[in-house]
């Protein structure tokens, strides 16, 4: 067994490529720390967890999972940008705090864009419009509809959350002036009031939803993918019921703090649709309905869609009088 390990070493140190030694051999320093700015159990948790064993593989070194919890995703986040810029600390980044936080704060700690080095689009988690299995609400049309004359309350994660502004920008495009915000600290109390008749509707990733919305105790009105899902082909999508500008997701994305040199940066770039095209990735992502892209959006092309959905973000912001102070 030592034999065999001896030589799967070498065979591994003969095909690394000349600019890993020339960069101190990266990553044979140390653990590879790979940093969830939300709690264990959740969507971030699970897919840095899901793809830790396979980038360590990959490297040939250890990639360990560390939560820094705290502030919508903020403290993890800040904590990675002023982390030293030699890939041993790494960030499962989110468009909650890169996007949605940018685009409502007042202050943030840190550029979303300049103070990282942005590589990958991992996954996406579509929205969902959400009622209970009882709601008189049968169709989106009805949903706005009502909420154009009586008060429809929607709950939310939190202000100036996507799922915040999910609620206000069906507003504006709906002319719905009184479909009102109900902010919640965190989806799973508004869930409860949802599920008890306490508020009409809720705006949540579909991610931890799937289970209820097949068992009947909720219905979806509305998903904010382009298409209709594959596994939930009966949830019509905003676009193709007059809302084509809410179409977008809570995507998750693999991120280092700013100036990562090249090297290091392409060859995790690269490695990232490797490793979601994994059969047991891809299995674990199905069953969340949160999907990579079909086209990778890596590097430049991830930098341009960020800075570009955190333009159109702050427009909805803006419009709906959304500000976070802090």
């Amino acid at each position: 067994m030592k034999r065999r390990l001896v030589l799967a070493a070498g065979a591994a140190a003969l095909s690394t490529p000349a600019w890993v030694h020339a960069q101190g051999a990266w990553p044979t320093r140390g653990t590879v720390r790979l940093i969830a700015q939300f709690p264990p159990g959740g969507l971030v948790d699970t897919v840095a967890r899901l793809m830790a064993p396979h980038l360590s593989q990959a490297l040939g070194q250890t990639v360990v999972v560390e939560n820094r919890p705290g502030a919508g995703g903020l403290i993890g986040t800040d904590y990675v940008a002023k982390q030293p810029a030699d890939g041993y600390a790494l960030l499962v980044s989110h468009a909650s705090v890169h996007i949605y936080a940018a685009a409502t704060r007042s202050v943030m700690p840190f550029d979303p864009v300049a103070d990282f080095t942005h590589m990958a689009m991992l996954v996406e988690a579509p929205m969902v419009l959400l009622v209970r299995g009882q709601s008189p609400f049968q169709s989106l049309a009805q949903y706005v509809t009502t909420a154009k004359t009586k008060p429809v309350r929607y709950g939310t994660s939190g202000i100036g959350s996507a799922n915040h502004l999910f609620g206000e920008m069906l507003k504006l495009e709906g002319q719905a002036p009184e479909h009102d915000h109900v902010p919640y600290q965190g989806s799973a109390p508004a869930m409860q009031d949802l599920l008890g008749g306490q508020i009409d509707g809720l705006f949540d990733p579909i991610t931890t939803n799937v289970a209820q919305l097949k068992a009947g105790s909720l219905r979806a009105l509305a998903v904010s993918t382009p298409a209709r899902l594959p596994a939930l082909p009966n949830i019509p999508t905003f676009a193709e019921q007059g809302f084509p500008s809410m179409t977008g997701s809570q995507w998750l994305g693999l991120s280092a703090p700013k100036n990562l040199p090249a090297p290091i940066a392409q060859r995790l770039t690269a490695l990232m649709p490797e490793i979601l095209a994994k059969p047991d990735v891809m299995a674990r992502l199905e069953e969340l309905q949160t999907l990579p892209r079909k086209t990778p959006v890596l590097g430049d092309d991830f930098v341009k869609t960020i800075r570009s959905q955190i333009d159109t973000w702050t427009q909805v912001a803006r419009r709906a009088k959304v500000e976070v102070k802090v």
